[in-house]
């Protein structure tokens, strides 16, 4: 099968990327003008470009079977709204009527669990047909609600599946994700406190093969919520502590107080050019339901997840072969080559 995948070199599609290529797929690999592609250079063709450019997408879909649309952004900031709905609502539109146009025989588009309206704590959360930005909350959120809206809407004359990550936690994160930042500010000793709240956490592997079985076997129109494990905060912290041999963190904040200081949190990592570890969205995301429940994709398209422990113990090793260097009992941060 000839494959397509846009946003190829991010943290899920340098993933997704292994994972068709070692089942016998050609692929054709769409990336940005600067996108580091050492890590995904091996399994296919390159060619760079932006799903903004609708003429781009016509040329290169022209004879190929299937389309990853993966390429987006992801802002746990009150930031880039603009940006986000440019890229997350008009490239998805640019990539669908693409699809439409080329005669592609299938889209499998990457959706997120934020595009599903919030059911209250205690109740089970599964896949809906009621995408609506004004059911949501939080940019990001809202700009997934109206792509997907759009991808289903044109499930008539397209052949499309949508999949519904939760939180994505694994090694291959060469672009570095909030979630590997918590990571190296622990490792560091830069997390003194933790927040009470938790979230659902799906390793980056299992989700790429979760969604390959989704091109495969899923039926059309459907859509998959590939979630993994609830953790707490807290929980996760201390998993790290054991697993790295530091101290666990004691020091709990209060939610009012974190929640008020959030947007100036927000201001310090601008300024300081940090990638924000927590923000006003992330700390109301770690406070919402996050029981989302993946039985479909198990029924359906045979999802299996790995036990959350080893996927922590995985992706700390990753983060620290790639990202620290330890100096006596302390890490410090590497300096990053570009490619």
């Amino acid at each position: 099968m000839k494959c397509i995948v846009t946003g190829a070199t991010g943290h899920i599609g340098t993933a997704l990327v292994k994972e068709l290529y070692e089942a016998g797929h050609e692929l054709k690999l769409i990336v940005l003008p600067n996108d580091d592609i050492r890590h995904v250079e091996p399994y296919g063709t390159v060619v760079y470009g932006n799903i903004l450019d609708a003429s781009f997408l016509h040329k290169e879909f022209a004879g190929w079977d299937r389309v990853f649309h993966l390429a987006g952004i992801v802002e746990i900031g009150s930031g880039k709204k603009k940006l986000l709905w440019k890229v997350n609502v008009e490239g998805t539109k640019n990539v669908v009527d693409a699809c439409v146009d080329c005669g592609i025989k299938r889209l499998v588009y990457t959706s997120s669990v934020h595009a599903i309206p919030e059911l209250p704590k205690g109740t089970i959360q599964r896949e809906t047909e009621a995408f609506d930005p004004s059911l949501v909350k939080g940019h990001y959120a809202k700009t997934k609600a109206a792509a997907t809206a759009y991808v289903l809407s044109k499930r008539d004359v397209l052949d499309v599946v949508v999949v519904h990550p939760s939180g994505v936690i694994g090694p291959g994160d060469y672009k570095l994700s909030n979630v590997s930042q918590m990571f190296i500010d622990f490792l560091m000793g830069r997390l003194t406190a933790y927040l009470k709240g938790g979230y659902n956490f799906v390793d980056v592997r299992d989700l790429a093969m979760g969604m390959k079985n989704a091109s495969d076997r899923g039926r059309r129109g459907e859509c998959y919520v590939l979630s993994g494990s609830e953790i707490t905060v807290k929980q996760l912290l201390d998993a790290l502590a054991k697993y790295s041999g530091r101290k666990r963190i004691r020091t709990k904040l209060a939610f009012w107080f974190i929640l008020a200081m959030s947007y100036f949190a927000e201001a310090y990592y601008l300024i300081a050019k940090q990638k924000p570890l927590f923000t006003h969205y992330s700390i109301v995301v770690l406070h919402s339901n996050y029981a989302f429940d993946n039985a479909k994709a198990k029924s359906e398209l045979g999802f299996e997840t790995r036990p959350i422990e080893q996927t922590i113990q995985d992706t700390l090793t990753f983060v620290e072969s790639n990202y620290l260097v330890k100096k006596g009992s302390r890490f410090q941060r590497k300096q990053r080559n570009s490619p």
